[in-house]
């Protein structure tokens, strides 16, 4: 969908509907340079290969007006929230040329702190007129890794709180030796953050060749042009739906046997051209590091209603704002200091097999069965003869996804995120790891008229005389992903070790010989077998 097929302002629009088409289109190939320049540069390969980051551009009031089609969900839409935090913090008008901003504060941001944002400032005439901002997940930033065990937000790592990275063009030099003092790989996280500077910078200087050609000040009017329009458009696709309230619930099971209920209420007000998301009923906060801070629940939230609704309409502050969310604090879905969630990504991305459930009551044909949830992630740490260590960059592996009314669900692709796997060869070449074997898992998706995806199979060891450790973060072991309309379930995953299940959510050490196996969920299906 092209900007100019949405409403125009109530006022009358400004812009020759022409001219703000290129200039749309124009501010979109900004931000995909943008995130084309991070992760060219950047260190880690989650980043690199897998494109496990977020890019947009803000206006001075903090709203997105934009986002780079790379990365994902969760980043992209905690990122719309975090980035109008950070200029609460440090106001517009009392920033320097130079100055860029930085934080991991998972309840300000992305939930974990190995997610660290940054906001570069974009000048014009001696004043700041829009934001580059950028989140990625960095290797390590200390502390327990990329994993479920930490018992509190303190022990999973280092947390920056929101401040300077650079002040007037100069290495803020107390912010920059806090950092990297508590990380393992310093040149890692210093390369991952001059990528996000630099990437913003490319940004930046687009933007002022677009405003040079289009003789603009700022990007104030464009911005409001472009995001009254997603909002109206929106809000239109509301208006379709029918007047009610629509509950829905999963249940996501982990490797030590606890289980989660998600339970959701979708309200549709067609009059307001609203929809609220209400989370009452879900499961409290758990022990373990699976906590989901409010702007990571949103941003999944608002990105299956969209889905759903009308995904052609740009993603922004607009069309974000028809779209509400309410859920219980301390919840598991709304979780306050100093709950733990560095894998707040394994219940953060299982929402959609909830809400997609409640939506299906709303638009049946554009419902989908519910499929593995949340990547499986795994993170190998030890070290080498010599003594030095080692650690991999998180590596993800998803399972299938739900079949849909005229599609069968996809393989080894896991709804909602848009993270990719990262290749085992650059796996093996970060670390002693030797992969067996990598394929899909026959018959795992749930029969029906749609066959659920096919989920996959992963096995892999260390080669090493020493002790190494894995942070593995699985689901849906046993309660596997539920068909819908008459489909099928897909089958559930297993976690073994040299053939026993593992039944942790910790950290665990094995030694050279032991051999990890992962057999990855398959999608449910949709409507009876023999259905087309």
């Amino acid at each position: 969908m092209t900007l100019t097929e949405g409403e125009a302002t109530s006022g009358g629009s400004p812009f020759d509907p022409v001219e703000l088409e290129i200039l749309w289109q124009s501010l979109i190939a900004t931000v995909n340079e943008q995130a084309r320049a991070l992760q060219r540069a950047a260190f880690s390969p989650i980043v690199r290969e897998a494109g496990d980051l977020a890019n947009a551009v803000f206006d001075r009031r903090g709203r997105m007006v934009a986002q780079a089609v790379t990365g994902t969900p969760g980043h992209i839409n905690s990122l719309a929230i975090g980035a109008a935090n950070m200029l609460e913090e440090y106001p517009v008008d009392e920033l320097e040329p130079g100055d860029v901003l930085i934080t991991n504060d998972p309840y300000k941001t992305a939930g974990q702190l190995l997610d660290v944002t940054v906001l570069v400032p974009a000048w014009r005439n001696g004043k700041p007129i829009a934001f580059f901002g950028s989140t990625i997940h960095h290797t390590d930033v200390g502390g327990y890794g990329i994993g479920a065990g930490g018992r509190d937000v303190f022990e999973e790592g280092l947390w920056i709180p929101i401040c300077k990275l650079m002040k007037a063009g100069e290495r803020n030099d107390d912010a920059w030796r806090f950092i990297l003092s508590n990380v393992r790989q310093p040149d890692h996280m210093a390369g991952d953050l001059h990528a996000q500077m630099a990437s913003g910078q490319v940004g930046a200087q687009r933007l002022t060749t677009l405003c040079d050609s289009h003789s603009l000040d700022d990007i104030e009017t464009l911005a409001d042009e472009i995001i009254d329009r997603s909002e109206a458009a929106t809000r239109e696709s509301i208006r379709t739906l029918p007047r009610g309230n629509y509950d829905a619930s999963a249940v996501l099971d982990l490797a030590d046997g606890s289980r989660i209920d998600i339970v959701c209420s979708v309200q549709v007000d067609p009059d307001a051209g609203e929809i609220t998301v209400d989370y009452e009923g879900t499961s409290e906060a758990s022990p373990w590091g699976i906590n989901v801070v409010k702007n990571y629940t949103h941003a999944y939230t608002t990105f299956t209603v969209r889905s759903v609704l009308n995904p052609d309409i740009p993603n922004n502050h607009g069309s974000l704002s028809p779209i509400k969310m309410e859920a219980p604090e301390g919840s598991i879905v709304n979780a306050v200091s100093p709950q733990p969630g560095t894998a707040r990504h394994v219940v953060g991305m299982f929402l959609p097999n909830a809400l997609l459930k409640a939506l299906a009551q709303v638009k049946p044909d554009q419902a989908m069965a519910e499929g593995s949830g949340a990547v499986w992630t795994m993170q190998v740490n030890g070290n080498h003869p010599d003594g030095s260590p080692f650690i991999t960059a998180m590596f993800t592996y998803a399972g299938g996804v739900g079949a849909r009314a005229a599609k069968p669900g996809l393989d080894a692709c896991s709804y909602p995120t848009g993270v990719s796997a990262v290749p085992i060869e650059v796996v093996e070449a970060s670390a002693p790891i030797r992969f067996r074997e990598k394929s899909l898992r026959l018959d795992s998706g749930g029969a029906g008229g749609q066959r659920g995806g096919r989920g996959q199979v992963i096995e892999f060891t260390v080669d090493t005389d020493k002790a190494w450790q894995l942070n593995a973060v699985t689901s849906r072991l046993s309660d596997p992903p539920q068909g819908i309309f008459g489909g099928e379930a897909g089958s559930a995953g297993s976690f073994l070790v040299n053939g026993e299940p593992v039944q942790t959510q910790a950290r665990i050490s094995l030694s050279g010989e032991d051999v990890v196996r992962l057999e990855l969920p398959g999608g449910g299906g949709y409507g009876p077998a023999g259905d087309q």
